[in-house]
This record gives structure tokens, C-alpha cells and sequence, in this order.
């Protein structure tokens, strides 16, 4: 791990805390060349990230798993589904990083929704097809989420909101991923706001 990609990597979580995409301890973030991956250590603040919270690990199971994100088991799924979809296409894997935020319009709106479907100019430039948001028992760390993300990262999606817990996007940069996350949120948040208005207007009108 470089001291430019720990530099990266704090700078990115610094962002998404500061943003408000996650809580103190809440999110991780990880990148992979095809066959190491580097993710946030369980417990670590993305808000403060430091010397020994970015872990190296594999695309298999390795010792090294224990310190890693509790999520890395869905990191590990979507970039193996990314490696398939890359061979597919003949394209190189090249690489890659995911974002996974705990943004709160974004999650409160996949409480009621199957998919989201972005609002703004910026959002629809962005995501031209409605986010689909997964179901699953267990939110957290769980194969179920891991194999449903994975599905859909093969099938040529980029990002998933798990309802009730928070997109996880993939891109070539820590950066990209951030600006869809960062994009859908506001788009999601406008959303809830038009329907404010519509609800204190129909109040208003009796």
C-alpha cells in the first residue's frame, strides 16, 4: 500500500464523513488491481483514517480477512462478478474501487421503493436507469447481499442501494464511485423534498 493510495483512501472517507454519507464508524471503501484487494479495517473511521486501517487481502479467503471490513465479503463478490463481466467483454479489469455509504436520503428512500429513480439533471446524466435496491435478511456483511450484488454487477449495473442500509457502488476510482453516491443522494434527497411540498400543499389547499 503506498502512502499515495493511503492518501487517497483518507482523503475519500474524510469526504464521505464530512458529507454526512456515513456516521463515525459507519462505511468502507476499497480498491483491487485483479488480484489483491486493499480495504478499510473493521472498526476504522473513514472520517480519520491512519497508518494500519487500510488492510491487503486477496480475491480468496486469506488470514489477513480477520481485520478487514466486516463487508468484504461483498467486496470480494462484486469484484469477482466485475472480473466475469470484464472477461465477457474482452476489456480489461484494469483497476477497480467500491464505495459502500450509508447516505441517509438514499437508504430512507429505499424503505418503500424497488428501485430509485434519479430526479435531477446532474443524477439522470449520471444514472440514466433507476438504482435497484435489494432486499435481503441480513443487510450486513451477508452472503445473500454479497451473491444478490454480484448478480447485478455481472449483469452490467454499477451500483445497488440495500434497503435499509446503504449503496455500494463500483468504479474505476474511489473518486467515480463517490460521485454516484454523492449524486444519488442529492437526487434522492430533492426527491423527498418535492414530496414535502406536495403533502404541505395539499394540507394547505384542505
Amino acid at each position: 500500500m503506498t502512502s499515495t493510495m493511503d492518501e487517497l483512501f483518507g482523503e475519500i472517507g474524510r469526504d464521505l464523513f464530512l458529507s454526512g454519507a456515513v456516521t463515525s464508524h459507519g462505511g468502507n471503501l476499497s480498491m483491487c488491481d485483479g488480484e489483491s484487494i486493499w480495504i478499510t479495517r473493521t472498526g476504522s473511521q473513514l472520517g480519520r483514517l491512519g497508518a494500519g486501517d487500510v488492510i491487503c487481502t486477496g480475491l480468496d479467503e486469506d488470514p489477513r480477512d480477520a481485520d478487514c471490513s466486516s463487508e468484504l465479503i461483498v467486496h470480494r463478490a462484486i469484484y469477482r462478478a466485475m472480473a466475469r463481466r470484464c472477461a465477457a467483454a474482452d476489456e480489461e479489469f484494469g483497476q477497480r474501487a467500491i464505495v459502500h455509504a450509508h447516505t441517509a436520503y438514499t437508504t430512507l428512500l429505499s424503505l418503500y421503493s424497488d428501485e430509485i429513480a434519479s430526479v435531477d439533471s446532474e443524477c439522470k446524466y449520471l444514472l440514466p436507469e433507476p438504482t435497484p435496491v435489494i432486499t435481503a435478511k441480513q443487510t450486513i456483511g451477508s452472503p445473500e447481499v454479497a451473491q444478490k450484488m454480484a448478480d447485478l454487477v455481472e449483469a452490467g449495473r454499477n451500483i445497488a442501494v440495500i434497503r435499509n442500509h446503504g449503496p455500494f457502488c463500483i468504479a474505476k476510482s474511489l473518486g467515480s464511485a463517490l460521485q454516484l453516491i454523492s449524486s444519488l443522494e442529492h437526487s434522492c434527497k430533492m426527491a423527498t423534498l418535492i414530496e414535502q411540498k406536495e403533502a404541505a400543499r395539499k394540507i394547505l389547499e384542505g
